[in-house]
C-alpha cells in the first residue's frame, strides 16, 4: 500500500464516493489540483490508487502528495470524458497528460453576404458564415484555395454588394476584372444565380463531394457544345481535368466509404502520438498527428480516448463511425467504434498507423539531431575561439606514448569528430625505430607514420593535432610535420599534465584555460582517452611478453608446450599454482615434472 500521512482521511473520502460515472480531482496540501481523471465507477477507480504500490514511480509520488479528493457525478462515461478533457485544459494539473497541440488551425470560410467571398481564417466568428475545416496542414489549405481560384472567378473586394447598389451603378470594375480573376458581379456582369452556383460547387468541393461538381461541369460542357460554344466548353474541360487530378491524388480507398474518422496511437516511456484521418467519399480530406507528454503512467486506451475527445471537439467532427486499432470501453451517442480486420477500412487504419510511426520517428530524430548538433557545434566553435584557430576543429587527433623503463614502447592515436570520440578511427602504434625510453623520438616517429599514411591514401587530415606533453613533445611532432610539408596546414598544440598548460608552436608562454571551460574539458577528455588507449595496449603487450619470457626460461619446455599450458590454465600464475597431476594431464609425466620443479 502507498504511504500517505493522510491515508485515513482519504479512505474515508473514498468510502463516500458513488459507483457512478464521473470525474475525480486530486488536491495537494496547497489546495492545488494535481490530477484530474474520469471513471466509469468513481469509487472503484479512485480506491485503486491507494490499495497497491504502482509500477510507475511517478504515480507513487503523486499519490503521496494527495491531501483531498473531490468529484463530479455525470450522466454517462462520454460526459465524464468531455468534462475531464475540459478540466485538464483549464487547470493543466501537474500529473496529467500535456497535449502539445495548442495552435489554432486555419479554416476556409464562405462569408454570409451577398455574392459571398471565400477566405482563409484562423478565427471563427458567429455571423452566419460557413466554416470548413479546421485544416491541420497549411499546405492543404493553399492547394485547395489555389484550385478554387483556378476553377472559379470570385470577388475578393470588401464592397457591400447590395441589390440597390448594383442597380444604381454605385460600383466600378477593378483590376481583378480586367485580368480575368473576377466576373464583376458589382456591375451586373454576373448574375446572382450564376454566382450562387459557383459557391455551391465550392461548398461541395470543401465537403469532399467532388462527384456532384464534376457532374455539373459535364452537363455544362454538353450544353455549350450543343450551342457550338467550343472555346467556353474547352475552358470548363480544363477545370474538369484539374478536379480529376486533385481527386486522383486524394482518393485511396473505396469511394463508398463516407464520413468516417480514423485514429491510431503509438507511445513510449515519455510520450504518446495519435494520428487522425478524416475520410469523405473515399478521400482523405484531413490528416493530423498530436503529441501527448506523459506525466504518470496512463494506458494507451485512456490516452487514445483523451485524444479522440480533444480532436473531435477541435474540428467539430460529426462522423458516425470511428476506426480504431483496439477495443475501447466507451460508447458515444450516435457513434460506432470499429476495429477493422480486413478490406479498405483496414487499409485506412494501416495508413494511419504508418503515419503516426513515421511522425514519432521524425520527432525523435529531429530532437536527437538538434540536441547533439547544437551541443557539439557550440563546443567546436568555442574551441576555435579559445585556441585562436583559423578553422573550427571538427576533426581532432590526440597522441600519447606509453612505456615502462623503455620496455615495450607503444603509442596511441585517438580521434574526435564534432567534439565526440570517433572510436572507429582510433589507432595503436608499435614503436619500431626507437630503442629505450625516448619519448621525443617516439613521438616524432608516430606522427610521421600517421600522416605519411593519410597522405599516401588520400584521406582527410585533421584541423587540430593535440600532443600529450610539453614543449619537447610538441617540437618532436613539428619535426615530422616539417618533413611532410604539413606545418602551417594543420594546427598543433601540446598540453602539459601538471598545470594543464597549453603550448603553441613558437610561443614560449603557455595558455591557461579556465578549469570550467568546455574547451579545456574537451582537451582533457581527448588526453585521458589517448592515455587510456595507450596504457591498455601497453599492458596487453607487456602481459604477453611476460608470459613468453617466464615460461620460455624453463629448459626442456618448447614453444608448443608453452602454448598448450596458457590455453589450458589461462595465465602463468595458474600454471605456477597448478598441481603436478594437472600438469601431467596436459604435458605428460616428464615435462610436467620439469615445470613443477621450476616453480616449486
Amino acid at each position: 500500500m502507498i504511504k500517505n500521512k493522510n491515508i485515513d482521511h482519504l479512505k474515508f473520502l473514498v468510502s463516500a464516493l458513488p459507483e457512478e460515472p464521473g470525474v475525480y480531482q486530486f488536491f495537494d496540501e496547497n489546495d492545488t489540483i494535481i490530477y484530474v481523471g474520469k471513471a466509469k465507477r468513481l469509487k472503484r477507480r479512485v480506491a485503486s490508487y491507494f490499495n497497491k504500490v504502482h509500477d510507475s514511480a511517478k504515480t507513487n509520488i503523486m499519490v503521496r502528495k494527495i491531501v483531498d479528493i473531490r468529484h463530479i457525478v455525470v450522466e454517462s462515461e462520454e460526459d465524464a470524458l468531455l468534462l475531464e478533457n475540459n478540466l485538464i485544459k483549464k487547470h493543466q494539473p501537474r500529473y496529467n497528460v500535456l497535449l502539445k497541440d495548442d495552435k489554432s488551425f486555419p479554416w476556409i470560410c464562405i462569408k454570409s453576404e451577398n455574392f459571398s467571398r471565400v477566405q482563409v481564417t484562423r478565427h471563427l466568428i458567429k455571423d452566419g458564415s460557413e466554416y470548413f475545416g479546421p485544416y491541420t496542414s497549411v499546405k492543404m489549405v493553399r492547394i485547395l484555395m489555389d484550385m478554387i481560384r483556378s476553377l472559379y472567378q470570385l470577388r475578393t473586394c470588401n464592397l457591400s454588394l447590395s441589390k440597390e447598389g448594383i442597380r444604381d451603378q454605385k460600383f466600378k470594375v477593378c483590376l481583378e476584372y480586367h485580368i480575368g480573376n473576377c466576373k464583376a458581379p458589382c456591375v451586373g456582369k454576373e448574375s446572382k444565380e450564376e454566382y450562387e452556383q459557383t459557391i455551391q460547387d465550392i461548398r461541395n468541393i470543401l465537403k469532399g463531394n467532388i462527384g456532384s461538381v464534376t457532374s455539373h461541369l459535364k452537363e455544362k460542357i454538353q450544353e455549350l457544345a450543343n450551342d457550338f460554344k467550343f472555346e467556353e466548353a474547352h475552358l470548363i474541360k480544363e477545370k474538369l481535368d484539374l478536379l480529376a487530378k486533385y481527386q486522383s491524388k486524394s482518393t485511396i480507398v473505396n469511394p463508398s466509404i463516407n464520413n468516417i474518422d480514423v485514429y491510431s496511437i503509438v507511445d513510449d516511456e515519455d510520450s504518446a502520438y495519435v494520428n487522425f484521418l478524416k475520410v469523405v467519399n473515399g478521400a482523405i480530406i484531413q490528416a493530423h498527428t498530436i503529441e501527448m507528454k506523459k506525466k504518470i503512467y496512463e494506458s494507451k486506451e485512456d490516452l487514445l480516448l483523451l485524444a479522440i475527445t480533444e480532436i473531435r471537439q477541435k474540428i467539430f467532427s460529426t462522423a458516425k463511425e470511428i476506426l480504431i486499432p483496439f477495443e475501447l470501453e466507451l460508447s458515444i451517442q450516435n457513434v460506432r467504434f470499429v476495429v477493422p480486420q480486413r478490406g479498405d477500412k483496414k487499409k485506412l487504419l494501416d495508413l494511419s498507423e504508418r503515419n503516426v510511426k513515421y511522425y514519432r520517428l521524425e520527432k525523435l530524430k529531429k530532437g536527437d539531431k538538434s540536441l547533439k548538433q547544437s551541443h557539439s557545434e557550440r563546443i567546436v566553435e568555442t574551441m576555435r575561439t579559445d585556441l585562436r584557430l583559423k578553422d573550427a576543429p571538427v576533426h581532432i587527433e590526440c597522441f600519447d606514448n606509453s612505456n615502462i623503463q623503455g620496455t615495450n614502447p607503444v603509442a596511441s592515436c585517438v580521434v574526435f569528430r564534432n567534439a565526440r570520440p570517433y572510436k572507429k578511427d582510433y589507432r595503436h602504434f608499435n614503436i619500431k625505430t626507437v630503442v629505450g625510453a625516448n619519448d621525443f623520438a617516439s613521438m616524432e616517429e608516430i606522427i610521421y607514420r600517421r600522416y605519411k599514411r593519410l597522405l599516401d591514401e588520400g584521406k582527410s587530415l585533421p584541423q587540430l593535432i593535440l600532443i600529450d606533453g610539453g614543449k619537447g613533445q610538441l617540437g618532436a611532432a613539428l619535426n615530422s610535420l616539417d618533413k611532410l610539408e604539413l606545418r602551417g596546414k594543420i594546427s598543433v598544440i601540446g598540453i602539459a599534465k601538471k598545470l594543464e598548460e597549453i603550448y603553441f608552436p613558437g610561443d614560449p608562454y603557455p595558455l591557461y584555460l579556465d578549469k570550467n571551460s568546455e574547451t579545456l574539458k574537451t582537451i582533457q577528455h581527448l588526453r585521458n582517452e589517448s592515455h587510456r588507449f595507450a596504457i591498455t595496449f601497453h599492458r596487453q603487450k607487456r602481459s604477453k611478453a611476460f608470459i613468453v619470457s617466464e615460461l620460455d626460461k624453463i629448459e626442456g619446455i618448447g614453444k608448443k608446450s608453452v602454448e598448450n599450458l596458457i590455453k589450458k590454465f589461462k595465465s602463468v600464475e595458474n600454471v605456477k599454482n597448478a598441481a603436478l597431476a594437472d600438469l601431467e594431464s596436459e604435458l605428460g609425466n616428464s615435462k610436467a615434472l620439469i615445470v613443477w620443479k621450476y616453480f616449486n
